[in-house]
């Protein structure tokens, strides 16, 4: 089988009803609010940077939450894994500048073939070969580096202002010293509720006015130009291939899950099919979204964390639908609420990630994939990730070569 053996999706639906829990809804409604408030606005931006119509922008952001939300709880339910299916964020920033120069038509087309290749690419097992072969700390030490703006984002936000931040911060941790509280309570629930009152005792929540309207998908039949393949396709096929989905993997290997790789990759390439048809563009799966579901924040159980990300699914499906309200809403909290929600329910990812990258076999292309992945710069108009992951593994393949063993996979695997 091309795709890994899961569970019946009726089985593990029966199995969430039976353990729902607050930190997994909690969890999920967190990751969710990361993943929509700066996101949701990155892609409207993108939207108008490219002309596109009022109409246009909205199916764009439908189309990538509803297959998201959708495809997240298929996974969920599938793997009982915190899996998270979303879009490529450096891939909207990347389309606001090279829109304005293609029909949407083209740039559907482009999103097509991205689509199919990674299929190709997905069915044939090489993506599972590469993935499997590529050495388990540099992964963690390209995690690392990811994720490192999370916590730094967190910390800065706290420094700036203490009297939100800071005790919204201090107070996860006195509800984490608390065991039998934080086990009835999940902290990151507590450090949410206490920030949602601060923010409006200091006056920092927005109102906003809303129109009640459902977001209305529009079909764009595709057409193709080398053109837009070359400047829409091939940036964006290395953003999945090599920049986002590989952040999932990587992530759930640092808490200890097995990643279903070539479903990974599937899903989200099937999903970008039909995201493509309503103008939207290649989905992925997300790495801090994926954290964030896969973190002790979502419960002590890891065979029940995919409650998480399944409820995260359910909330996106519920944005998408209110798509035009909710882009009108984006501004009720500031960014750095979003911020050290994110960083605060990947606390113990990062702890995770270290631990993993640098006391294994190949601390050097572990150390140099962290720093790579730290400069979040672009070569080639291909995200730091992907050269985190090149540079790490040449570098490991000059200096400690001797722990290769490339007919076997996962060669040097984290120990534990």
């Amino acid at each position: 089988m091309v795709i890994e053996k899961g569970y019946g999706l009726g089985e593990s639906l029966r199995l969430l009803w039976r353990n729902i829990n607050a930190a997994g809804v909690g969890t999920g409604l967190v990751a969710t609010l990361f993943s929509t408030l700066g996101p949701g606005v990155i892609v409207m931006n993108a939207a108008k940077q490219g002309g596109l119509t009022d109409g246009q922008a909205v199916s764009w952001l439908f189309a990538i939450y509803a297959l998201g939300g959708l495809s997240t709880m298929f996974m969920a339910l599938r793997y009982r894994i915190p899996v998270v299916i979303a879009y490529s964020i450096p891939g909207a920033v990347l389309l606001g500048k090279v829109l304005g120069q293609f029909q949407l038509s083209e740039a559907v087309g482009a999103y097509m073939v991205v689509a199919f290749v990674t299929f190709l690419l997905t069915v044939s097992g090489v993506i599972k070969k590469v993935v499997d072969h590529i050495p388990v700390e540099i992964m963690l030490g390209m995690v690392g580096g990811v994720l490192l703006s999370f916590g730094v984002g967190m910390f800065s936000a706290a420094m700036k202002t203490p009297s939100i931040y800071g005790v919204m911060i201090v107070l996860f941790f006195i509800a984490i010293s608390f065991k039998r509280f934080a086990r009835k309570v999940p902290p990151i629930i507590v450090s949410m509720v206490a920030g949602v009152i601060l923010l409006s005792v200091f006056g920092q929540i927005k109102p906003v006015q809303l129109t009640l309207e459902f977001a209305r998908p529009e079909l764009v039949m595709p057409s193709l130009s080398w053109q837009a393949v070359l400047n829409i396709s091939v940036p964006l096929f290395f953003l999945v291939i090599g920049v986002q989905n590989i952040q999932a993997v990587g992530v759930l290997l640092a808490e200890g899950y097995k990643p279903p790789i070539n479903a990974m990759y599937l899903v989200p390439s099937i999903a970008s099919f039909i995201n493509s048809l309503m103008g939207a563009h290649s989905a992925v799966t997300a790495g801090p979204s994926t954290a964030i579901c896969s973190s002790s924040a979502a419960g002590e159980r890891k065979d029940m964390r995919f409650i998480a990300a399944f409820f995260e699914g359910v909330f996106w499906f519920l944005f998408a639908l209110s798509a035009k309200i909710a882009v009108e809403a984006v501004n009720v909290v500031p960014a750095q609420f979003t911020a050290v929600m994110a960083g605060l329910a990947m606390f113990d990812v990062f702890g995770s990630a270290f631990k993993g990258a640098f006391s294994g076999q190949f601390k050097y292309g572990a150390v140099v994939a962290f720093f790579v992945a730290i400069t979040n710069l672009s070569l080639f108009n291909i995200g730091a990730p992907f050269w985190a992951i090149i540079f790490g593994v040449v570098t490991s393949l000059v200096v400690e070569r001797e722990h290769f063993t490339f007919f076997s996979p996962r060669a040097g695997q984290a120990k534990a």
